[in-house]
C-alpha cells in the first residue's frame, strides 16, 4: 500500500510535468523530419499496405468479413491497435534508460516516465482511430453506437501497457539484455495475438481457449467487435474477466519491480 500511495503522490504531484513531457516525447519522435508530423499516419500506412498486400493479394485471403466488410478494414480495425501496443512493449521497457537524465540529474520520479510515455504513444493511437474512422465511413460504413466502446478499450489498453511499461522499465534500466529479450519477442506476440487472423476460427478448442487469455488478442479482438461484429463488451464476461485478472497481474508485477529497483535505478543508471 505504501508503494501505491507513493506512486499517486508522485503522479498528483508532477502532473503538470507529466502531461508537458508526454507532448515532449511525442514532438522528440518526429523532430528533425522534413515531413514531420505525417510520418505518425505514413510509416503506419506503409505497414498495413504492406499486410493487406501479402494477405489480400499474395495469399487471396479478400474474402469479405462479417457479411459485408472487405478484409482491408477487417485488417486495420485489428493492426492499428496493435500499433500502441507494440510502441509500449518495446518503448516503454526503455523508457527509463530513455530517460535517464530525469532520474540522474533532475531526481524526477521514476513511477512517471511510464505514464508519460504512454499518453505520448495514445496520442497517436487515437489519431489513427480517427483515420480509421474515416476510411470506414469512406467505405460506406457509418458509425453506429458500438464505436463507443472504442474508448473502453483505448482506457483498457492504456491500464494495460502502462502497468507494463511500469513493470519492465526498472528491470530493462538495470539489465539492457532485459531489454532486448523484450524486443525479440515482439514479433512472436504479433503472430500469435490473432492480429492478421481470425482467432476464433482456430479448431482446437484448447489453444482457442488459450489465445482467449491472451489481453492482446483481447484488445485488438474488441476493436473489431466495435468496428466490425457489433458487440457489446459486456457480452463477453468471461473473457473480460481474464483480462482484468491479466490487468491486476501486471500491475502486481509492476509494483513489485519498482518497489524493488527504484533505489538501485539511478546508481545503474
Amino acid at each position: 500500500m505504501n508503494t501505491i500511495k507513493e506512486i499517486v503522490n508522485d503522479h498528483k504531484e508532477y502532473k503538470n510535468q507529466i502531461g508537458k513531457l508526454a507532448k515532449a516525447d511525442l514532438v522528440k519522435t518526429y523532430r528533425g523530419a522534413a515531413l514531420g508530423w505525417a510520418w505518425a499516419i505514413i510509416k503506419p500506412t506503409v505497414t498495413i499496405f504492406v499486410y493487406w498486400f501479402a494477405f489480400a493479394i499474395g495469399l487471396r485471403a479478400s474474402k469479405t468479413i462479417s457479411g459485408s466488410y472487405p478484409f482491408f478494414l477487417w485488417l486495420i480495425a485489428g493492426i492499428v491497435p496493435w500499433f500502441y501496443m507494440s510502441d509500449m512493449i518495446s518503448s516503454g521497457t526503455d523508457c527509463i534508460r530513455k530517460y535517464s537524465y530525469l532520474v540522474t540529474k533532475m531526481k524526477f520520479p521514476v513511477s512517471t516516465i511510464p505514464t508519460f510515455v504512454s499518453i505520448s504513444k495514445m496520442l497517436v493511437e487515437i489519431m489513427l482511430l480517427g483515420v480509421v474512422i474515416v476510411i470506414f465511413f469512406g467505405f460506406g460504413f457509418k458509425p453506429t453506437l458500438y464505436y463507443l466502446q472504442i474508448i473502453f478499450y483505448l482506457f483498457l489498453s492504456f491500464l494495460f501497457f502502462t502497468g507494463w511499461a511500469l513493470f519492465a522499465s526498472p528491470i530493462g534500466a538495470m539489465s539492457k539484455d532485459f531489454v532486448n529479450l523484450v524486443k525479440s519477442f515482439i514479433t512472436a506476440v504479433f503472430w500469435l495475438s490473432g492480429i492478421l487472423w481470425d482467432a476464433e476460427s482456430i479448431k482446437i478448442l484448447w489453444l482457442k481457449k488459450l489465445l482467449r487469455l491472451n489481453p492482446v488478442t483481447y484488445l485488438c479482438t474488441g476493436f473489431r467487435n466495435s468496428f466490425i461484429y457489433n458487440i457489446w463488451f459486456w457480452e463477453q464476461p468471461k473473457r473480460l474477466m481474464y483480462f482484468l485478472i491479466a490487468l491486476v497481474i501486471v500491475w502486481a508485477l509492476g509494483l513489485w519491480s519498482y518497489k524493488k529497483f527504484r533505489k538501485e535505478i539511478p546508481d545503474v543508471l
